[in-house]
């Protein structure tokens, strides 16, 4: 227990965190302070990029093997089930209709890719190695809960016709694109490409991460501020309950694959996560009738908040056990 509680308090101190909080605070306190969108988009493809490009480096070191397929076909197949698991709690708990319940549902077998760079970034600090092919399954995992909400919604007669263009804008959505790219980058010139572009893509990291999730913050307690009037206790409580289970399946699917401390740690977050860039977007396509301000400020006002302070800490020292 003290060492979970140092864990924690040592999380809760650490700069990057500690930015989101600031974001947070600004936002309640309806402060101006605001990050331009531009330079927003450009952190979040550094972000990307450099995650990927590093993930891709230590694949070529690693070398392609049964537990990194065994990994992928676990996280494809818990982004598939774990939207099921999501509705059938919200539709427990709360009053969500079937249409918002499955949108709300999709975010949470999908992945957040700030929370993984966040764990990351964590990791590196306690001085931890984790398995690099895990940015992989992070890519993997966003589409399959996106077919799992409409396979949900579907069942509701009501439900609209699914947009056409759904599949494209899944497949081409510039974050996959970019943390898939820069994984075979990385993985195609190893070690030798990493050491050309280091100053620019290890250095500044941490700096760049902490102005991000300034910027997060400020999203997230916006959003908050903006739905408040949506989110019953039912809804609030699922936002913590569902990453909290996530956690504890992908933990139990990590140990058979054997994944290493750090790679268990990843894997848990992942299965933690819940989307609010990728799923929200096909949500407006393919469902357009639910309320995104539900699922957005479930997923980036309340899950996301909770990961990065006391999720990430707890899910570590579940996984160094």
């Amino acid at each position: 227990m003290t060492f979970s509680l140092d864990m924690l308090a040592s999380n809760l101190m650490a700069p990057t965190i500690l930015f989101f909080v600031l974001g947070l605070v600004a936002a309640f306190a309806r402060s101006d302070l605001s990050i331009p969108e531009g330079a927003a988009k450009v952190m979040s493809i550094y972000l990307l990029l450099s995650i990927g490009f590093k993930g891709g480096v230590s694949v070529a070191e690693s070398g392609i093997s049964g537990q990194l397929l065994a990994s992928l076909a676990a996280g494809a197949l818990l982004s598939l089930l774990l939207p099921v698991l999501a509705y059938a709690l919200l539709r427990a708990i709360t009053k969500l209709d079937r249409i918002n319940a499955a949108a709300v549902a999709g975010h949470y077998g999908s992945i957040s890719i700030v929370t993984f760079v966040t764990a990351a970034s964590l990791l590196e600090t306690s001085g931890m190695d984790s398995e690099g092919y895990l940015v992989a399954v992070a890519a993997i995992m966003e589409a399959p809960a996106i077919v799992s909400a409409l396979w949900l919604a579907s069942r509701d007669k009501s439900q609209t016709k699914v947009d056409a263009n759904l599949a494209r804008h899944i497949l081409a959505n510039g974050s996959i694109v970019l943390l898939v790219g820069a994984f075979l980058i990385g993985a195609a010139t190893g070690k030798p490409g990493l050491a050309q572009i280091e100053p620019f893509i290890v250095l500044p990291f941490t700096g760049v991460l902490c102005l991000f999730l300034l910027d997060m913050g400020l999203s997230a307690g916006r959003s908050l501020l903006l739905n408040r009037a949506d989110l019953s206790w039912g809804i609030l409580a699922f936002g913590i309950i569902m990453p909290l289970l996530g956690a504890l399946i992908g933990w139990a699917v990590a140990q058979p694959i054997g994944l290493s401390t750090g790679g268990t740690f990843l894997f848990m977050v992942l299965n933690a996560s819940a989307s609010y860039i990728a799923v929200p977007a096909a949500m407006r396509l393919a469902l357009p009738q639910s309320k995104s301000g539900i699922y957005l400020s479930l997923s980036l006002g309340i899950t996301f908040p909770f990961n990065l302070t006391f999720g990430l800490p707890l899910y570590l020292a579940l996984a160094m056990i």
